[in-house]
């Protein structure tokens, strides 16, 4: 009898459809598509190269769940600043400001957006400047809003 395996495997250091983006300050690779899932989850396993961070920002629909594998990161959700450094995790809520900063010249963090909403098409746009008006007028296209720079070291 022939049977079709549901699981979905992105190997690590893969990128779901072999096709990362660079995105910031490193590499982005779907690891659940948007797709898999119905869209109720969108994952990215991001591998930061250098210092940097999106800027200071809330989804009006997504929760955004961080996981850092590895390096150390600073990550502000509301007015509350944390280091974390591999195995922690954090959540920034929907509606709630947040932002994050590689602290390591290397660093890999995981980040999960619940519903996926758009996200997954957000990232398609690599390597904009996360200060520019074109990253704003992105970033609202998809749901989200730029209320501050980013972190600084």
């Amino acid at each position: 009898m022939d049977t079709v395996d549901p699981a979905i495997l992105v190997r690590h250091d893969a990128d779901r459809f072999d096709r990362p983006v660079q995105f910031l300050n490193g590499r982005f690779d779907i690891k659940l598509s948007t797709a898999d899932s119905g869209g109720k989850i969108f994952v990215v396993d991001t591998v930061r190269s250098g210092h940097g961070g999106p800027p200071l920002h809330y989804h009006h629909d997504q929760d955004e769940w961080f996981l850092v594998q590895d390096g150390r990161f600073r990550i502000q959700v509301g007015e509350a600043l944390h280091e974390l450094g591999p195995g922690d995790t954090i959540l920034g809520p929907k509606g709630i400001p947040h932002a994050f900063l590689n602290l390591t010249p290397a660093a890999r963090l995981l980040v999960a957006f619940l519903p996926a909403g758009s996200m997954e098409a957000f990232f398609a746009h690599a390597l904009l400047d996360p200060r520019s008006e074109e990253f704003r007028a992105l970033s609202r296209k998809h749901g989200m809003e730029v209320v501050g720079p980013p972190l600084s070291l």
